[in-house]
């Protein structure tokens, strides 16, 4: 029996048509809703990702003079990131103990107040040392 034939009179939706629309509504939503929830995720993660990147060149940038820079650990904390520069020289396997120049690897890890972390890694070249 179709709508328009009933004998009441009275156009509407059943109570089934009704739930069928809601549970389609409601699965809608929870679909844009763990979008959202990704997208928000993911910008936060950049956000991260760039203050670290900042700190980083930072530091890079406030390292010493190549006569200057020394072996050894420093750490410390910027803007609630902390910090860790470890600076040795590298190992050389090709007897190059007799040059001039020496180099020296500079790791710099970085934590962010969130948990995220990177890690920087260079090379200076600095004078040996007179022995």
């Amino acid at each position: 029996m179709s709508r328009r034939n009933r004998s009441d009179g009275v156009a509407g939706f059943t109570l089934i048509e009704t739930l069928i629309a809601l549970a389609i509504v409601a699965a809608v939503l929870g679909s844009i809703g763990s979008v959202i929830g990704t997208a928000v995720k993911g910008t936060r993660a950049i956000d991260q990702r760039l203050a670290l990147a900042g700190i980083g060149e930072t530091l890079v940038a406030g390292l010493p003079e190549r006569d200057v820079l020394k072996f050894g650990r420093q750490s410390g904390e910027t803007a609630g990131h902390r910090w860790r520069i470890d600076v040795a020289p590298l190992p050389s396997s090709d007897g190059a103990e007799t040059a001039r120049w020496m180099p020296l690897s500079i790791n710099i890890q970085l934590q962010a107040p969130g948990g995220g972390a990177s890690r920087i890694t260079t090379v200076r070249l600095v004078q040996r040392p007179a022995q």
